[in-house]
């Protein structure tokens, strides 16, 4: 086993996309991988997200995706950890730790006063390695969501 952990850009896009396609999937999205492959090409290529893509002796085995955003009432940088994936046959080992231990340095490295993440309800197997990271549930405040 022998584990690298690289900031992706654009030209990571195909090793990447395979990994986005199967986690949209988790969040019961269908396929579409030139749409899938576009959008992470757009991002990479006008800097509007960071990715950080795992592999495990060469082969693509997870990535976490970050957006940057503010805080008004901080009056600071934030990060939210929208995306974290790791392949099914690659899960255990470490990975997601892993990705988000890169994340957390990088943001700090930014200047960031905190990482933000959501995830669904049912999602109880990435639950607690958030929580043994110190990551604390909100009960302060409702998330609204208002489709366009």
């Amino acid at each position: 086993m022998s584990i690298e952990i690289i900031r992706a850009d654009a030209a990571h896009t195909n090793q990447l996309a395979p990994l986005f396609s199967a986690y949209r999937q988790f969040y019961e999205q269908s396929t579409d991988s030139v749409a899938e492959k576009a959008y992470l090409e757009q991002r990479l290529q006008n800097d509007q997200c960071v990715i950080f893509l795992a592999s495990n002796s060469g082969r693509p085995a997870g990535f976490v995706l970050l957006y940057p955003t503010f805080d008004s009432v901080e009056l600071s940088q934030v990060w939210v950890l929208h995306d974290l994936y790791i392949a099914a046959d690659q899960r255990r080992i470490g990975l997601g730790r892993s990705l988000m231990e890169t994340a957390h340095g990088f943001c700090r490295n930014q200047g960031a006063s905190r990482v933000d993440l959501a995830t669904a309800v049912s999602n109880t197997v990435a639950q607690p390695l958030y929580e043994s990271m110190g990551y604390v549930r909100d009960t302060e405040f409702y998330s609204y969501s208002l489709s366009l």
